[in-house]
């Protein structure tokens, strides 16, 4: 059952050197209880474009649907009751969380805001949530200078899950801290997505953290997306060239396509390349892909990809 529907999503940003296109035309879609990985360079439009399913940036084109109803059309006060639905883990946990609050106030806010029990009730599922989350009880009392980088993630996490939320956006939850305590974050989530029957976005960098976590992946480039398929067949067989170049610099002895590490910078989202996107930066470029922009088409049930050059 399809959870959330986006449909030629844009969002651009207006600025003193032109317009940045940071998400252009996209399309996907989210079943319940799958996790989708949102995979590309840093700049490609992937944080942008988990902030504008969820309206805390506003898109300039497109429809977003949660559940059949659209996101995109909701005034304040319904948009507000739907936030309790779809919730985000930020990518810095101790600039998302108010250095001025205790951690219990940080915890108690969401359900204040949505109207949730009494004050005894609120006190109960807080304490219950951060347990959950591996912090023992006397942390509500404290502040988030007094946590380490993976903690104050734990309790970002528990902000965005103790309103019991359908869809989770993940950006970057991983990518500010050390390579043990990802792994303990990643088992967290997984843990919790078991628990309570969560859907999630996992935007990222990382392809082998995407391998461990995702059921599918979209791979973005410059606003677009060029390649979703599910995990295991994008590893096995990529058929886009920016998935391939992505993927080469993964040590993986399973693969069987190899491909040189991509090269050159990523072009300017205030001038995008006419044509595909990716062909300034492309081995298989030809005058076609400076000229036309492709359009994405099945290769198999569930593998799509936006290239000229593949069968």
């Amino acid at each position: 059952m399809t959870l959330l529907s986006v449909r030629n999503l844009s969002t651009h940003y207006p600025g003193g050197r032109g317009t940045v296109r940071a998400v252009d035309d996209v399309s996907l879609n989210i079943e319940r209880g799958e996790t989708v990985a949102l995979v590309g360079e840093s700049g490609c439009g992937k944080s942008s474009l988990g902030k504008s399913l969820m309206r805390l940036v506003e898109p300039t084109a497109g429809t977003v649907e949660f559940q059949g109803r659209n996101v995109t059309a909701m005034p304040g006060r319904e948009l507000r009751s739907l936030r309790r639905s779809i919730q985000m883990i930020f990518q810095d946990p101790f600039a998302s969380l108010n250095p001025r609050q205790t951690i219990r106030a940080i915890l108690t806010a969401p359900l204040k805001v949505h109207g949730i029990g009494d004050a005894r009730r609120r006190r109960d599922i807080v304490e219950s949530i951060i347990v959950q989350v591996g912090l023992p009880a006397d942390a509500l009392d404290r502040y988030p200078h007094e946590f380490s980088g993976g903690q104050r993630q734990r309790i970002g996490i528990a902000r965005a899950l103790i309103l019991q939320p359908e869809l989770v956006v993940c950006d970057e939850p991983v990518s500010a801290l050390d390579l043990s305590i990802q792994a303990q974050i990643l088992n967290l989530l997984v843990e919790m997505k078991k628990r309570l029957s969560l859907s999630y976005l996992f935007v990222s960098h990382d392809l082998s953290v995407v391998r461990y976590f995702s059921d599918r992946v979209l791979v973005m480039y410059l606003g677009k997306i060029v390649e979703s398929a599910p995990t295991d067949e994008l590893w096995a067989d990529p058929k886009h060239p920016y998935t391939r170049a992505l993927l080469a610099a993964v040590p993986d002895p399973t693969r069987r396509k190899q491909a040189a590490p991509i090269t050159g910078d990523l072009p300017s989202p205030h001038d995008p390349p006419s044509g595909c996107r990716f062909h300034t930066r492309c081995p298989l470029a030809t005058d076609l892909c400076r000229q036309q922009a492709p359009e994405s088409r099945l290769l198999g049930p569930a593998h799509a990809v936006a290239c000229h050059h593949t069968n």
